[in-house]
């Protein structure tokens, strides 16, 4: 037995997130099920990076699990065609035994997309968050530096977490325009995210462009360590786990 380290895409649009739950499809729960069938029915349990929402996508999840040892083109070759096909399997390695994919992670990479166009686009329905109000980008770009640093984020924190310690360092926050100016892309780097972080975050800049917070509002917001202080949660299908980083 070996323990391997699997990079993984999917599509979220037809899972309940990640993590294995009694109702529900989900990304753990086919792995799992690919890899006991490759086992001749021996149960196999992965470990994520970190759960993801039902609708959010991921272009760069990281998974580790243990198993025979085989050629490495022909385990990511078995994995990815049996599983189903909103889910890919872009790379797999052997690591050292005590590799975790969870604990052992130093920062994460995400993506939110945006879709401003007037009309939205059928297209972008599951891949972006639809924003039909006016927006002065300029007052965005004005907001994004100051979440970066070391911040307790509880204000960006969804009710419902676990988690005690809300200090988080975000070392990247910033936006980007498409050439057709229907699209924003937001992308945010740092150690650690709390629970829908990111989608609060992307709805509070939204509420500071459209005018009703002011560009400047965000260190107190951070300030005030409360949920209500902060924006709305911008919707799943815009989010995209993009690359999860090790020591």
């Amino acid at each position: 037995m070996v323990r391997y380290k699997a990079t993984i895409a999917y599509d979220g649009t037809n899972f309940q997130g990640f993590q294995r739950q009694p109702n529900g499809r989900t990304v753990q729960e086919e792995i799992e099920k690919t890899l006991t069938r490759m086992k001749n029915g021996q149960a196999v349990q992965i470990h994520g990076s970190g759960r993801t929402d039902a609708g959010v996508h991921a272009l760069g999840q990281v998974i580790h699990f243990d198993f025979d040892e085989r050629p490495l083109e022909k385990m990511r070759f078995g994995l990815d065609t049996q599983t189903p096909e909103d889910i890919a399997v872009k790379q797999v390695e052997i690591v050292d035994e005590h590799f975790h994919a969870r604990y052992l992670v130093r920062e994460k990479t995400y993506q939110f997309r945006v879709d401003i166009g007037k009309p939205r686009s059928p297209f972008r329905r599951y891949y972006a968050s639809y924003y039909p109000y006016p927006l002065d980008l300029m007052k965005i770009q004005q907001a994004l530096p100051d979440l970066l640093g070391t911040h307790d984020f509880t204000s960006f924190c969804a009710t419902g977490s676990s988690v005690e310690d809300k200090v988080r360092t975000i070392h990247q926050a910033s936006m980007e325009v498409n050439e057709a100016g229907d699209e924003l892309l937001f992308t945010f780097r740092g150690d650690g995210f709390l629970y829908k972080m990111i989608r609060i975050m992307v709805g509070t800049l939204l509420k500071i462009g459209n005018g009703r917070l002011p560009a400047d509002s965000i260190p107190a917001i951070i300030a005030q360590k409360d949920r209500n202080a902060a924006g709305p949660t911008a919707h799943p299908e815009g989010l995209y786990l993009v690359r999860v980083a090790y020591e």
